[in-house]
């Protein structure tokens, strides 16, 4: 018996080197040889272990460097998909296990009877205690690869989900980022508006003198007023915009809205330069390209898992332990028992229940090849779009200062006429609106601006630089 064991175990090690399944391999893609929005770029290939570094400090704010290291200790959307990080990572670990043997024991006293009879004379009624003591061994042989194919999904799913996790945590602090930037646009348009009102109700109590001079009519007065109280509307509006965003931001570092004041700053963070020429490595770094493409890695592993169940499993067993009636002498030499001897376990007719199997695996993979291709589709649009977009801001940026340039210059000539009498208050008052308009449309471009630079370092997989 031990002699036909050896053979089995060594016939099962030399078959272990077979694995069913297809073999992995990157599923092709159509994708262009660089962008045409920027020079310097060439295909590159996914590799999110690629550092990224903190790129939130191109912005050169302290305050908002303190708040990213906030959001990456206690936002809670990053807890749990950390916890679900670590679901993956003991799932490694559980289909790791099935290589080696399983050990169990077991104890247990078993009271049986058969006929009927007195309850007071057992051995008559055949009534007899049994008690048993084992110690249980068995060993699955992975012959067809079925358990090395489990292992290799499951690891695959375990680099999707850590993939997963660093994709939602750049998401995150893109949002943090983004929110930020515009909350200090904001401070500067509230300052804007408060200089402009300001400027504006010195502008009416001149008017009102006038007025009371009979130099200028009571129309003037009312126009005054009127643009006067119109922007103080206008900076009122911006208050709620700001507690929005405040908001937002305190729960992106996990604490109530209520126990964050962001206070307001004069200094605005400052645009990072993007290169002229950027390196390929860059887009390598996107965590969901490659949490796609691991996805892919672990369906083609469940192909394998599927074709196996078409093999017998072979399973080695070994048991041992007492087997007696009476408490007294039950372990002992007598009582022994053991058992050895392998096992074949083959499904004849299941009703079609694996072919129906290995064609959903079939069709998991050809579905995450589709979703793969879609995410590098993806990044390689997301990319253009931010990069064309910051391009066509720089330059409507230089316009715009013209604009405003010419603006505040058309304003001091004007509030210049006005003040010698040569122009009436109705030109002022359409320069004023001009100017601040101006004013405003620089503040609005400048916030796209600074929007679009943190959406395209997201799309790069963060930062401009590529260290390896």
């Amino acid at each position: 018996m031990a002699r036909s064991c050896m053979g089995l175990l060594t016939l099962s090690l030399l078959l272990s080197g077979c694995m069913l399944g297809p073999d992995y391999q990157r599923p092709p893609l159509a994708t262009p040889v660089q962008f045409k929005q920027i020079q310097g770029w060439t295909q590159a290939a996914p590799g999110d272990a690629l550092a990224r570094g903190a790129w939130w400090q191109l912005y050169g704010d302290a305050e908002l460097s303190a708040l990213v290291a906030r959001l990456n200790l206690d936002n809670q959307s990053l807890a749990a998909s950390e916890a679900q990080y670590r679901q993956a990572r003991a799932l490694v670990r559980g289909a790791r296990a099935t290589f080696y043997p399983s050990l169990s024991s077991s104890a247990g006293v078993t009271r049986a009877g058969q006929g009927a009879g007195s309850s007071s004379n057992d051995s008559a009624a055949g009534v007899a205690n049994s008690f048993d003591l084992s110690l249980n061994a068995a060993w699955e042989l992975d012959i067809w690869g079925k358990l090395r194919r489990a292992l290799e999904s499951s690891r695959a799913g375990f680099a999707a989900s850590a993939a997963d996790l660093a994709a939602l945590k750049l998401s995150l602090q893109a949002e943090l980022v983004q929110s930020y930037l515009q909350l200090r646009v904001l401070d500067d348009q509230q300052r804007l508006l408060d200089a402009t009102v300001a400027a504006y109700a010195r502008s009416l109590r001149l008017t009102e003198n006038q007025y009371r001079a009979g130099i200028v009519p009571k129309s003037d007065v009312s126009q005054a007023l009127s643009q006067l109280r119109s922007t103080e509307a206008q900076a009122i509006d911006l208050q709620w915009q700001r507690a929005q965003l405040e908001h937002a931001i305190a729960v992106l570092i996990g604490v109530p809205p209520s126990e964050l004041s962001i206070a307001p700053r004069e200094q605005l963070p400052a645009l990072p330069t993007i290169p002229v020429a950027l390196p390929s490595q860059l887009l390598e770094r996107r965590p969901d390209v490659a949490a796609a493409e691991r996805r892919v890695i672990a369906a083609n592993a469940e192909i394998g898992v599927a074709e196996a169940a078409w093999y017998p499993d072979l399973t080695l067993s070994a048991s041992g332990g007492y087997r007696g009636s009476s408490f007294a002498d039950w372990v002992s030499l007598p009582n022994r028992v053991w058992s050895l001897g392998p096992q074949l376990a083959l499904s004849l007719f299941d009703g079609g229940a694996r072919r129906a199997e290995l064609a959903r695996s079939e069709a998991v993979y050809d579905q995450t090849v589709a979703q793969y291709r879609q995410a590098v589709l993806g990044s390689f649009r997301e990319v253009e779009d931010y990069l064309v977009q910051l391009r066509v801001l720089e330059r409507e940026a230089v316009f715009q200062q013209q604009a405003l340039d010419a603006a505040r210059e058309s304003l001091r000539l004007i509030e210049n006429q006005y003040k010698a009498g040569t122009v009436d208050f109705n030109s002022v008052v359409n320069v004023q609106a001009t100017a601040l308009n101006s004013e405003r449309s620089n503040l609005t471009l400048l916030g796209s601006r600074l929007t679009a630079s943190v959406q395209l370092i997201a799309a790069l997989g963060g930062g401009w630089q590529a260290e390896r």
